[in-house]
Formats: structure tokens, C-alpha cells, sequence
């Protein structure tokens, strides 16, 4: 079966709308930028709720407990690995400056016999649709296009 994560592409309105994106943190992506980013997102652990696991992940991605209001269901996409996303759209803010994701351990430099503790997230980064099209991974561009079918343009009314 394959492994299944949930996330939430937040979302503000400045001059136009912008996205929350996040950078993976670790040393294979470290040299990496256009489609490698990714919404705030993590494994569902065995019979949780997928928005559960989609708030907990948010809080543990960017270290702080969001305020999040209209809330919309933006389905399940399939990564090119197999991995199933389920994600919600949410409007919230974030200071991308107060990042403090959690770690991860992995053996570093390779067979050195080392562990090394790396940040899930290492950057965060509010950007314009066009952009995050270019920086999520290519299946998590949906999610993009498909909260833009819910969420009115700036400066339109509701």
C-alpha cells in the first residue's frame, strides 16, 4: 500500500495571493530549488484523521501553531514515488523568519558510521501561485491550481 501524508497549503492576501511553501531540510536537497519544495506535510500515522495528521504535521514542519480560517478540502494527489497527498487549503500567516521546524537523524557523510540531525524544513517562503508552480514538486502544483478554483482573486468581493 502506498504511504499516505496529509498537509495544508496556507494561504494570505496581500497585493495578490500568496502560498506557504517549505523547503525540504538535509543534505540531498540542499543544492535543490525548482520542484523540489513541498506544502507542510507528513505520513498520517495508523488510524488518525487525515486533517489531524495534517495540522500536526503544519505545527511540527514550521514549529508554531497556525490560526487558520476557511478551511476547503483539495483532494489527494499521487507523487511520482508512489506517496498519496491529501491536502486541505487554509487562510493563516506565518513570519517565515520564526521557523524552528523538528529534525530528523540520518548516517552522514555516507558510510562514515556518523549520525547527523538535520531540520525537516529548512526554509519557509510566501510566494505568488505562478512561482510555487515552479518550486512544488510537480504533483503539488494541483493543489495550487485547485484552491485558486475556491479562493476569489484579490480585490474581488466574496
Amino acid at each position: 500500500m502506498a504511504k499516505r501524508s496529509a498537509g495544508i497549503l496556507v494561504y494570505r492576501e496581500r497585493a495578490a495571493l500568496e502560498v506557504l511553501v517549505v523547503h525540504p531540510g538535509g543534505p540531498f536537497w540542499a543544492k535543490r530549488d525548482a520542484a523540489s519544495w513541498s506544502i507542510p506535510k507528513g505520513e498520517i500515522d495508523d488510524g488518525e484523521d487525515p486533517l489531524a495528521a495534517a495540522r500536526r504535521e503544519l505545527g511540527e514542519e514550521l514549529g508554531a501553531t497556525l490560526e487558520l480560517s476557511d478551511l476547503v478540502d483539495l483532494g489527494e494527489v499521487r507523487q511520482k514515488a508512489g506517496k498519496v497527498v491529501r491536502a486541505w487549503g487554509a487562510r493563516g500567516d506565518f513570519d517565515p523568519g520564526a521557523l524552528a521546524s523538528n529534525t530528523f537523524e540520518m548516517e552522514w557523510p555516507p558510510r562514515s558510521g556518523q549520525r547527523q540531525a538535520f531540520p525537516e524544513v529548512d526554509r519557509a517562503a510566501w510566494v505568488e501561485p505562478a512561482e510555487a508552480r515552479r518550486l512544488l514538486l510537480p504533483a503539488q502544483t494541483a493543489f495550487v491550481d485547485r484552491l485558486l478554483e475556491v479562493v476569489e482573486p484579490v480585490g474581488q468581493e466574496q
